[in-house]
C-alpha cells in the first residue's frame, strides 16, 4: 500500500501541467478581470484545451480542475516576485510591490484539493496521455518545428545539468529557465523558450 502511495506521490510531484505557460501569457497581457470559466473559454479559443470528456458535466469539471491546478502551481512558481490571486471568480496577477502582503497558504484545503492529481478522477495513464496532447498543442502554439535531433543528453546540456540529475533538479531548473526566457518577460526570448520547451518535453518522459 505504501509503495502505491509513494508512486502516486511521485506522479503528482513531477506531473507538469502545460497550461501553466499559456495561462501566464494570458495574465501578462490582461492581469485581472478573469474568472475560471472566462479563462477556460479563452484557452479554448486558442485551441489549447481539447474536449476532456464525453459528458458535458465531467468535461466542465476536468477543465476547471486543470485550470485551478495550473493556477495554484503558477502561484507558487511566481512567488515572491509576483502574487497570483487564485479565486474562481476573481483571478488577478498583482504587481511586484504587492507581494509583501501575501504568502502561499499550503494549508488551504481548496489548494490541497486541486494540486492532488487523483482528484481529477482519472487514472495516471489517462492524465499522462492528456498532458502529452496538451504539450503537442502548446508546441504548435509556441511555434517552430520540433527539434528532431534533440535527445536526453542534449536536453540536459541545455539545462546545464549533469547526466545523473534528479527529477527534482530537472523540474526546478525547467521552471527557472522557462520563467526567465518566457516571451512575455522583459528580457524574454521566444526562440530560446521554444527550444527549452522541447528539451523539457524530452526530459519529462524520463521522470
Amino acid at each position: 500500500m505504501s509503495e502505491q502511495h509513494d508512486l502516486a506521490a511521485t506522479f503528482q510531484s513531477y506531473m507538469e501541467n502545460p497550461l501553466l505557460w499559456p495561462i501566464l501569457e494570458v495574465l501578462k497581457h490582461k492581469p485581472s478581470g478573469w474568472k475560471v470559466h472566462t479563462l477556460a473559454s479563452h484557452l479554448s479559443e486558442l485551441e489549447l484545451i481539447p474536449q476532456l470528456d464525453a459528458s458535458p458535466e465531467k468535461d466542465l469539471f476536468k477543465r476547471n480542475f486543470l485550470i485551478m491546478n495550473a493556477l495554484y502551481q503558477l502561484q507558487e512558481m511566481l512567488y515572491p516576485e509576483k502574487w497570483l490571486q487564485v479565486e474562481a471568480m476573481n483571478i488577478v496577477l498583482l504587481a511586484n510591490h504587492a507581494t509583501s502582503h501575501f504568502e502561499v497558504d499550503h494549508e488551504d484545503p481548496l489548494r490541497d484539493y486541486y494540486v492532488q492529481w487523483q482528484n481529477y478522477e482519472a487514472a495516471e495513464g489517462e492524465v499522462k496521455r492528456l498532458l502529452n496532447e496538451f504539450w503537442t498543442r502548446y508546441r504548435k502554439f509556441v511555434g517552430g518545428d520540433p527539434t528532431s535531433d534533440m535527445d536526453r543528453a542534449y536536453a540536459l546540456k541545455l539545462f546545464e545539468l549533469p547526466q545523473d540529475a534528479s527529477a527534482t533538479e530537472i523540474r526546478r531548473t525547467w521552471r527557472k529557465l522557462a520563467l526567465k526566457w518566457h516571451p512575455d518577460r522583459d528580457n524574454g526570448d521566444s526562440e530560446r523558450f521554444r527550444i527549452l520547451c522541447e528539451a523539457w518535453n524530452i526530459l519529462r518522459h524520463g521522470q
